[in-house]
C-alpha cells in the first residue's frame, strides 16, 4: 500500500482542515496517511473510526511560514523535517506540506535529495486553459537565479510530467519570452533556446497568453518570472470575479442571468481556475515525490494534493526525466 507523509501542522490554519482532507482523500483512494506533528491536536481532529486507518509520528516544533527557510535543516524535530525524512528513508513515497513552501523545497532538496543529471529541482503548477487541459508552467518559485541549463532541465521535466501525469503523447514545450520569434528574449533565455532545441517537444518561444490560449502544454521560465506570473493571474482571476459580483448586483436582468448561469457556467469556471482542484504544486527533479500546497488550503485541497501524490508515486515521471537528460547529453 502507497503511504504518503502528511505534514499535519503546517498551513494556515492548522491540523483541522488537514486532517478533514486526509479522511476525504481516505473515503475514495486506498493508501496510508502517515500524520506528522503534535498526536494529542491530530487525534482532536481525527474521526475516531479512522484512527486504525493512519500512521501518526510526533513532532514537537512547526516551523512558522515567517521562520527562515535556511534554520529548516536544523530544526530536526519539525513536522516538516519529520515528514521529508520519512521519504528519504523509504518509508513513505511521497510527502505532501501546505507549511512553510521555503523550508519544504529546501528540505526536499537537501534530504531527499536531486535525481541525476539535475542541478536545481523545479516547482511545476497548471495554469488554466481554454482547451481541456490545461498548462504546465514551471518554475514558479523554487529558483529565482537561473541558468539555461536549469531552463533547459526544467523544460525536460515538464515534458517527463506531462506525458506521465497529463497523458499528453507528444506534450508542446514552449519557452516564456516577450515575443514568439527565435530572435527574441534576454541572454538567459536565447541561450536556453539553444539548450532546448534538443526537447522532441520544444516549439520555440511561446508569449505570456499563449499560457492560457491553449497553444502549448509545458512553458519554461526562471522561477522570479514565473512566481511573479502565478501570483498575477491569481490576482487577475480575483479581479474579474469581483468586478462581475459588482456589475451583476447594478442590474435585475443581470441578476437572473446570472442566477441562471450560476451552476453551470460561472460553477465550471470557478472549478477550472480554483486552486483547490489542483492541490498543490510539485517540486520537480527530487530523487522521490514533494507536493506544495498552498499555504490557506482548504480540506478539498489537500485532498487533491494527496491524489497528486499519489498518481506522481505510481508513474515513471523520475525514471522518464532522467532518460530524457542521459538521452540528450
Amino acid at each position: 500500500m502507497i503511504k504518503i507523509a502528511i505534514d499535519a501542522m503546517g498551513g494556515d490554519f492548522g491540523p483541522e482542515p488537514i486532517i478533514e482532507g486526509v479522511v476525504q482523500a481516505l473515503e475514495v483512494e486506498k493508501f496510508m496517511p502517515i500524520l506528522v506533528g503534535n498526536k494529542s491536536e491530530i487525534l482532536s481532529f481525527l474521526p475516531y473510526y479512522y484512527t486504525d486507518k493512519v500512521e501518526i509520528v510526533e513532532a514537537s516544533d512547526v516551523i512558522a511560514m515567517s521562520d527562515q527557510a535556511t534554520n529548516a535543516l536544523k530544526r530536526k524535530d519539525s513536522s516538516i523535517y519529520k515528514a521529508v525524512e520519512l521519504v528519504r528513508n523509504k518509508e513513505a513515497s511521497g510527502v505532501v506540506s501546505a507549511g512553510h513552501s521555503g523550508a519544504t523545497m529546501t528540505l526536499a532538496t537537501l534530504r531527499i535529495g536531486r535525481l541525476p543529471g539535475i542541478s536545481k529541482p523545479g516547482l511545476a503548477t497548471l495554469m488554466p486553459s481554454v482547451v481541456e487541459t490545461n498548462t504546465l508552467v514551471l518554475d514558479v518559485g523554487a529558483v529565482t537565479d537561473c541558468t539555461a541549463e536549469n531552463l533547459y532541465q526544467f523544460g525536460a521535466m515538464g515534458e517527463a510530467y506531462a506525458q506521465n501525469i497529463l497523458d499528453i503523447a507528444s506534450p508542446k514545450v514552449g519557452l516564456l519570452s516577450n515575443g514568439s520569434e527565435d530572435s527574441k528574449g534576454n541572454a538567459l533565455t536565447k541561450e536556453a533556446f539553444k539548450l532546448l532545441q534538443n526537447l522532441d517537444g520544444f516549439v520555440g518561444n511561446v508569449e505570456g497568453r499563449d499560457i492560457f490560449n491553449g497553444n502549448t502544454n509545458v512553458v519554461v521560465c526562471d522561477g522570479f518570472t514565473g512566481n511573479i506570473l502565478l501570483k498575477t493571474s491569481e490576482g487577475v482571476v480575483s479581479t474579474i470575479f469581483t468586478l462581475m459580483r459588482q456589475h451583476i448586483r447594478k442590474s435585475l436582468p443581470a441578476k437572473i442571468g446570472a442566477l441562471m448561469m450560476k451552476k453551470k457556467v460561472f460553477g465550471n469556471m470557478k472549478k477550472q481556475v480554483d486552486y483547490a482542484e489542483y492541490g498543490g504544486a510539485p517540486l520537480l527533479g527530487i530523487n522521490g515525490c514533494a507536493i506544495i500546497s498552498h499555504g490557506s488550503s482548504n480540506a478539498k485541497a489537500i485532498k487533491n494534493a494527496i491524489f497528486q501524490a499519489i498518481r506522481y508515486t505510481e508513474s515513471d515521471v523520475n525514471t522518464t526525466i532522467e532518460k530524457l537528460l542521459s538521452k540528450n547529453k
